[in-house]
């Protein structure tokens, strides 16, 4: 079984549906490669699925420990190369940590666990990652 299924609607736009669930959003070509910018571009998508990924990691760590990360944010930019090829070249993320019922352990242990998430795992090593966490 598949996925996601992905269309192409024309327009440098596509809709991405997940299959078991059903939900769709589409992604759109930025405005600096012909699109209009409208939605996540698929490259978008890569750095943003790096800090849902290690949110997710983090939040099964916290759901095991007892603590609370409810709330938690994280702002994501996304390098691209100058010259050709055009790829992802850098992916920064800043997360603000609402941490309840922790410690100094349970930071040190979140950061280690956000880390080894799959995607951050499976991305390029060419691919520089700058993650910083504020415990706010």
């Amino acid at each position: 079984m598949s996925t996601s299924i992905v269309t192409y609607n024309g327009e440098l736009r596509c809709e991405l549906t997940h299959v078991k669930s059903s939900q769709t959003f589409i992604t759109d070509a930025p405005t600096d490669n012909q699109g209009k910018g409208e939605a996540f571009s698929p490259t978008d998508l890569l750095a943003t699925s790096l800090a849902a990924c290690m949110f997710t990691i983090m939040g099964i760590y916290a759901k095991t420990s007892g603590i609370f990360i409810d709330g938690s944010k994280a702002r994501v930019l996304k390098k691209m190369s100058t010259e050709p090829p055009r790829r992802v070249v850098g992916i920064e993320i800043e997360f603000d940590i609402l941490l309840r019922n922790g410690n100094a352990n349970s930071k040190e242990a979140l950061m280690r666990s956000a880390k080894t998430c799959p995607v951050a795992l499976s991305l390029s090593p060419e691919i520089e990652q700058k993650i910083t966490f504020n415990f706010v």
